[in-house]
Formats: structure tokens, sequence, C-alpha cells
């Protein structure tokens, strides 16, 4: 069994070690991956018991289902590129109870996915807390790898962010402000090499189901929605599409060259909260995206039911 260093530290530098720019920089054909979100070990008995904030000293359901989706992943041919989970990996907020268990029994789980899928972690409001501070981003990195990078696949360029900067950056205004800085420059890279897609991975989405809906808990505030927005779409040779797959755990954002969709549709909503794989009314899925040469959302999303 490979190291922790090899299996939950691939992203340093801002980069992922797994895969070089190089040899993946260019288009090379179809290929998959897949996103999961919110493992978040604890929440279910929290949930039960009408206390998220204290609840959840244990977590043996999500152990269980967490397991499944290993086995179901382990079983796939071909392998996908990689696993994304994206965001709350547990459910324990840093500094309180159980959160160095529930690493700990998440780790055990993770560490027997094949050692051929790499793993991407994205950080969420659990993982680093809801008003981050420089220590507990620290704490964060030095268990799961840098808070945001980039990498390519394929010819596929993917950006990791930390949407808690988007949140409340109160605490740790110089690191959010190195982090915009450095997104500024991956969307110029994005923009400037052309690559075939550009995609984000990030655990607030913009959005639920239209760029104007009300702010909450579950997305981002609204002037800073459009902000990103604005740069998103200059980062594309035309006005880009942002095909948002968004739930309120866990975001992926598709950047091609192609017309502005303001909505979310039902389908793609539901399938976005298919992601869950923790806590989904019992159910365990996640999202397998094809990458194809026309992005027709033939990017095909599947949910992939597990207990098969």
């Amino acid at each position: 069994m490979a190291n922790e260093g090899q299996v939950f530290l691939l992203a340093r530098d801002r980069t992922f070690s797994t895969f070089s720019e190089a040899e993946e920089s260019e288009w090379k054909g179809p290929f998959y991956f897949i996103q999961g979100a919110d493992p978040q070990f604890g929440l279910m008995k929290a949930w039960a018991m009408g206390d998220c904030d204290n609840g959840g000293d244990e977590w043996d359901q999500e152990i269980r289902l967490t397991e499944e989706a290993v086995k179901a992943i382990n079983k796939l041919n071909p392998k996908p590129k990689f696993l994304v989970l994206c965001g709350d990996l547990i459910h324990a907020m840093p500094g309180t109870p159980w959160q160095k268990e529930q690493e700990r029994d998440l780790k055990s789980v993770l560490q027997n996915i094949s050692e051929d899928i790499p793993l991407v972690f994205v950080s969420g409001n659990h993982d680093i807390g809801n008003t981050p501070t420089p220590d507990t981003i620290a704490a964060y990195c030095k268990s799961w790898g840098d808070d945001y990078f980039s990498f390519w696949v394929g010819g596929v360029f993917f950006i990791v962010l930390n949407s808690q900067f988007f949140f409340d950056s109160s605490k740790c205004g110089e690191l959010k402000e190195a982090h915009d800085q450095w997104l500024e420059a991956q969307l110029v890279k994005a923009k400037e090499q052309k690559c075939k897609y550009a995609i984000i991975f990030q655990h607030i989405p913009l959005f639920l189901k239209n760029i104007d809906e009300d702010e909450d808990y579950f997305n981002i505030q609204k002037t800073l929605r459009h902000e990103l927005v604005e740069k998103f779409q200059k980062a594309g040779t035309r006005m880009p599409s942002i095909h948002a797959i968004q739930s309120s755990y866990g975001s992926l954002l598709i950047l091609e060259a192609h017309s502005w969709l303001t909505e979310v549709n039902e389908e793609s909503r539901l399938f976005s909260l298919g992601t869950i794989i923790g806590m989904l009314v019992g159910s365990t899925r996640v999202l397998i995206w094809w990458l194809h040469q026309q992005l027709d959302v033939n990017l095909v999303k599947t949910t992939m039911g597990f207990g098969w």
C-alpha cells in the first residue's frame, strides 16, 4: 500500500504531481474522471439528532458508504483518470472533537482506492472552517495537500479553488489576495494556451439554479458571483459558457468558447445532487464525467449506484 504522501499529498506547489503539463497539455481523445463530494464522516448522526453543530460522534454509516464507493470505483475498466472529492471530507470543524479520528478513518478507507486512480481533494467549509484562518488552512494543506492548484490532463486544464475565500476571508486577507492573483494568472493561461476545456472545481457553488438568485448559505454572494462570472467569461476566446453542475455540496464548472448559460436546468441540478457520497437519503452515488471532442454534455453525466 502506498504511503500517505503518495495518496493524499499529491497537490503541492500549486500543481498536481501525478500529471505533467508537458505530457498532458494536448488533447488526446476522450477520457473520464469521477466527481464526488461530502463524504463528511460524522454528518449522518448529527443530522439525525438535529444538531449539526455539536453532534457527529459516530460515522459507521459513512465508512460503509465510502467503502462501497471505493469498491465500485476500483471495478471500473478502463480506469478513470482521477477521482475528485469536492470538499467537506469530514464533518468535524477544525479544532472540534472527533476531527482527527474522522480524518484518520476517512484516509484509512481512501487508501484502498486503486493506486492508478489519483485522488484530487477540494477544501470545504468543514475542512478549513466557515471563517478560515492561516492556521486552519495550513493544517488542511498538511493533511490533504494544497488548498488551490491547477493541472492538465489530456488537453483539459483543471483549476481547483478554495471557495471559502469567497465566503469569508476576514481572518486570512493576505491568503485570499494571493489566491485571487493566482486565479487571474490561471485564467490568462487557459486563454493563451487555448485549452480544449477549462474545468473549475470548488466546494461552494456560484449559484444553485440561477445566477441572479438570492444569496444564502449554499451559494456565493451575488456581487462577487457576478465578478467571478465576468472573469470566467474573459478567459474564453469568445464569450465562454459555463456548464454549471451545481449543488450545495460541491461545484464543477466547465468553460468553453460558446454562449453564456445563466441557468442550470433541472436535470443537471439533480445529477449534481447525486455527487454526495455520504448523505443522499441513504444512497451513495458519484458522477462519472466523460470528456469528448464536442461538449454537448456528452460529457456524459452518469450517476453510479452502488450495491451492484
